[in-house]
């Protein structure tokens, strides 16, 4: 886990370029669901898109899914938040990642994280990260669970809840599950998901941050 730092990347004054990089600044959540074993291809992909930097935020739970050596960028998670601040002065790291972040995505999401953000529950970094968020910037969800847990009436109530805070869904997809049930509920290919970023990226003619 990589400290956070406010004033990363150095300006270019201090590298000793004339014009500083600019950079379109993507932070990923990841939850615990079973489709965080595509994390490290989901953030190859995206480090693709020109332009592009990443940071990671996960819950706890999803650390089950992946090898957080095979993650090429910052990782964030609980005990980041609290090693981070011990006083008044200190950086309160959602709040950075916040101010950081240009779109924020979501993948995957599972049933638990997504019932708290409709319900404006937030009990840890990523939930409180979601809490704060600049609703003038992109932030897109992929629910991944599975079909029971999918089809449950609450589900469809707490998506569309997240729509109407100005989220944008990238829906699941029909697929055999590891669970070995077949139907509705897997996170949609990673491809997929890196295409709706990089469309934003290049309507938006970013990158917006340096």
């Amino acid at each position: 886990m990589e400290p956070f730092s406010p004033l990363e990347p150095k300006a270019a004054a201090e590298t000793g370029s004339s014009v500083p990089e600019k950079k379109f600044h993507v932070l990923v959540g990841v939850t615990g669901s079973v489709a965080a074993l595509k994390l490290p291809l989901l953030i190859s992909e995206l480090l693709k898109i020109p332009g592009v930097e990443v940071k990671v935020v996960t819950t706890e739970r999803a650390k089950h899914f992946y090898n957080p050596q095979e993650i090429p960028v910052p990782l964030y998670s609980d005990e980041d938040e609290w090693q981070l601040w011990k006083g008044r002065s200190d950086p309160v790291l959602h709040i950075e990642l916040r101010r950081w972040a240009d779109l924020m995505l979501v993948a995957p999401l599972d049933a638990n994280t997504l019932a708290k953000l409709a319900t404006g529950i937030c009990d840890n970094l990523l939930t409180c990260v979601i809490r704060a968020w600049d609703l003038r910037k992109p932030l897109l969800f992929c629910p991944a669970m599975n079909t029971a847990m999918w089809e449950h009436p609450i589900t469809a109530q707490q998506v569309e809840q997240l729509k109407g805070f100005g989220y944008t869904e990238i829906p699941c997809v029909v697929k055999k599950l590891v669970c070995g049930d077949e139907g509705r509920g897997a996170m949609a290919e990673v491809w997929t998901i890196a295409e709706s970023v990089r469309r934003i990226v290049t309507e938006r003619d970013l990158p917006a941050q340096s």
